[in-house]
């Protein structure tokens, strides 16, 4: 029987992976980190509405029923596409006739990779943790400052980028300072924070309509945010940032400008477009190479208008999906893989508490039902049942209440400055 390997346990990799189990191939799927995470609400963890064990699920548990799927904890390092063979970190290899590399993606400074220890991106649990603990840390250094300037500055957060992340971070933030912190303190004020959005293009949310990218804006002024577009940031420091040639002190940064696929995909030999991603073509094979396959964020694939697919999570799960179903039918029966046809849930991102836009083809909602069809699709797109239980419960609640649960500032936390700092904290915090 032939052997399959799969890079990157998130949407894609993980559907392929089911899809070979239920066929009985066997298939490996490698991950350097043991957990499944749910990328699209990572933002709630950073801004204390969610802990990250919600929206994270251990790998082999979710693979349990496939007993022809081995999961193996490692990270890859290198790909040898002409003895095909990959690297790992620990110095041994792996063979494999057949490769799928769903590695994912990774954050993007666009040349500017200085800025990394200075403005956190948010990709990973650890970001979100950085995020949540440097945002809360702020309020509280700004509690015991004395100078108003430096209160000021610390309640300053910049948000660069105004696409999905940017726009829900923007607003979760507003309404966490607005509503759960201002109850909190007793020397400022933290419904006088200022949260400032960035973003280089004429408009919020280019891949949506310009009435719901409008609607949004006008959601997160209500809430406070200000909002700058045809800005280009062009400086960030420790303690400010600058645009269009002044600097505004800052107590945080945040990067949701944008990603970059996985450094794996340039490690086939085979044609990538400028950022990186692989090209594959329609029935998801990599040019040039039968044997290896890439979907997810770390493939370039165009539509049928000629666009390329967007890097959203409903894309890779059919990807994974539709390449499972074809690569079992392929190493079974001889079938070739059929070529893949994205269609479109729709679009959706939140701006605050009950507004968000949802978009699918001319059809569109915003406020309330928009914001419950985004709540309906994130808990149906989450891995495990009592996932789906907990976030919902503590989405009411918080709808209710206006209270934050995962309130915890990470003890030993390694800020994104890259000093170390004692923090107090909760112990079983930590995921």
């Amino acid at each position: 029987m032939a052997r399959v390997v799969i890079i990157g346990a998130g949407f894609a990799g993980l559907e392929v992976a089911k899809a070979l189990g239920k066929a009985g191939i066997a298939a490996t799927v490698v991950d350097r980190r043991n957990y499944h995470l749910f990328q699209p609400l990572l933002y709630q963890v950073a801004t204390a509405a969610l802990a990250a064990t919600d929206i994270a699920e251990p790998i082999r548990k979710i693979l349990r029923p496939y007993p022809s799927v081995q999961v193996l904890f490692a990270e890859v390092v290198g790909i040898d596409a002409a003895a095909r063979k990959i690297r790992l970190s620990d110095g041994k290899s792996l063979g494999y006739d057949y490769l799928v590399l769903a590695a994912g993606s990774r954050t993007s400074y666009f040349g500017n990779d200085k800025w990394g220890s200075l403005a956190l991106g948010l990709k990973s649990i650890e970001d979100s943790r950085r995020i949540r603990s440097e945002l809360l840390r702020a309020f509280e250094n700004a509690e015991r400052a004395s100078d108003p300037a430096e209160q000021d500055r610390l309640m300053s957060v910049a948000i660069i980028g105004g696409g999905p992340t940017g726009v829900e971070l923007a607003g979760s933030i507003a309404e966490l300072s607005r509503f759960t912190l201002a109850r909190d303190f007793r020397r400022i004020r933290p419904q006088d924070a200022r949260i400032m959005l960035i973003e280089g293009g004429p408009r919020l949310l280019p891949g949506f309509s310009r009435k719901l990218a409008d609607y949004a804006r006008a959601r997160l002024q209500k809430l406070g945010v200000i909002v700058e577009t045809n800005q280009t940031v062009d400086y960030i420091g420790e303690k400010e940032f600058g645009f269009a040639g002044k600097k505004i002190p800052v107590g945080l940064v945040i990067w949701a400008a944008g990603v970059g696929p996985s450094p794996l995909g340039r490690m086939i030999g085979s044609p990538t477009d400028r950022a990186g991603r692989v090209v594959v073509g329609p029935n998801l094979q990599v040019s040039g190479q039968s044997e290896i396959f890439a979907l997810g964020d770390i493939a370039y694939l165009e539509d049928e208008d000629g666009k390329a697919l967007p890097g959203l999570a409903q894309v890779a799960k059919q990807q994974g999906i539709h390449l499972g179903r074809g690569l079992a039918d392929l190493i079974i029966e001889g079938k070739p893989i059929q070529p893949f046809r994205y269609r479109s849930r729709g679009n959706t991102a939140i701006v605050g508490r009950h507004a968000a836009i949802f978009e699918t083809g001319r059809f569109s909602l915003k406020g309330w039902f928009a914001w419950l069809a985004w709540a309906v699709i994130h808990v149906y797109l989450l891995v495990g049942f009592q996932h789906r239980v907990i976030v919902t419960t503590q989405w009411l609640w918080r709808y209710l209440t206006y209270e934050r649960g995962a309130r915890v500032i990470a003890f030993d936390d390694l800020d994104h400055r890259g000093s170390r700092t004692k923090i107090d904290a909760d112990p079983t915090a930590s995921l």
